[in-house]
């Protein structure tokens, strides 16, 4: 028999004392450990909390005779979700699901760094119903965004409808459509970029190309508006990768602007904009200047990039329901901008 231990810092100390054929690790913990499901258990091995002889491994491992697994679960403070009174923008909501409009520089669940002000508090303030199956940490959470990612996202209040809804975004039957600002202007009105995503080699919170282990990764993008040195472009993910959008339009020339991880700043000024006006044109530069209302604050001071849509097939009513999410003011405000500079340059 398989040796278990216990200690008060939450974590499990396992020692492999017999032969398994082919099982894999999340299969075995989830075995041993009947408190926490198999997606529970696949995150925490995600998340670094399992490691095989003081090393990390994937869900996929394959255990052995002698191995020794250390698991550090969460303790009961760490479960718990302090209810926060901050406001929510509900687009939509009956008593088995919500859709939101995430406003940006929110994080979605607590995280290292990250205890409150998340989307996760604000949600425990407002009800006390949502699913469980993702654990005590993310009740309800059935997707994510980026914390500098703002618009529309799916919560969940019913186990049942969750794991329907997971089932569509694993099949990919969940649509998707993103607003982005991006830097430069695309010499193409659409494109399909199907470049495979995976961690970046150097720093391991930050994904990038790889050729070599990336998952399939695909992105459509649509051209809706010009300016001098931007682009406005709608952007259909036909799959679910870690920072896609982003990593995709970098990879293309094209970077998000005020993409602090994949562009070259972490805000984008009226000067920013205004570098791409020729230096000739005096008059125009001034005029810019003036109708822009310069005050030396960054026009936007987070990616340019928001989940303008999102379409699902409800799991109790059988309807295909759609909705749109309001772009929110700091990047309603950097297209009122560049929309005055195109003006003047006309």
């Amino acid at each position: 028999m398989d040796v278990l231990g216990f200690e008060e810092s939450g974590q499990v100390q396992l020692v492999i004392k017999k032969k398994y054929s082919s099982k894999r690790i999340d299969k075995y913990l989830v075995s041993r450990l009947q408190d926490y499901s198999r997606s529970n258990i696949q995150r925490l091995i995600k998340e670094g909390a399992v490691k095989v002889n003081n090393t990390a491994v994937k869900n996929s491992y394959e255990i052995k005779l002698n191995d020794a697994i250390s698991i550090q679960l969460p303790t009961k403070g760490d479960e718990h979700i302090t209810p926060e009174n901050i406001p929510l923008d509900v687009i939509y909501e009956d008593e088995y699901l919500m859709v939101l409009n995430k406003s940006p520089d929110m994080v979605v669940h607590p995280a290292r760094g990250h205890a409150s002000g998340t989307l996760v508090n604000a949600l425990a303030f407002y009800c006390n119903n949502l699913s469980a199956l993702n654990g005590p940490l993310r009740p309800g959470i059935v997707h994510r965004l980026d914390r500098d990612t703002s618009g529309a996202i799916l919560v969940v209040k019913d186990e049942k409808v969750h794991k329907h809804l997971a089932l569509q975004f694993e099949e990919r039957e969940i649509k998707k459509e993103y607003l982005a600002v991006v830097k430069g202007e695309t010499e193409l009105d659409s494109d399909k970029i199907d470049l495979p995503i995976g961690k970046d080699k150097k720093d391991r919170k930050k994904m990038a190309i790889r050729y070599d282990k990336g998952k399939s990764s695909v992105s459509i993008f649509e051209v809706l508006e010009r300016f001098p040195g931007y682009t406005l472009v709608r952007v259909i993910p036909e799959t679910g990768r870690t920072h896609q959008i982003r990593v995709h339009m970098k990879t293309i020339g094209h970077p998000v602007v005020a993409d602090s991880e994949y562009g070259n700043s972490d805000a984008c000024y009226i000067e920013d904009l205004m570098k791409h006006v020729s230096n000739k044109d005096i008059h125009s530069l001034a005029k810019i200047t003036e109708l822009c209302n310069n005050t030396g604050e960054p026009i936007i001071g987070r990616q340019a990039l928001h989940a303008y849509r999102i379409g699902f097939t409800h799991p109790v009513y059988n309807k295909t329901m759609e909705f749109t999410a309001r772009i929110p003011e700091d990047m309603l405000n950097l297209l009122t901008t560049l929309r005055k500079i195109k003006t003047l340059l006309s």
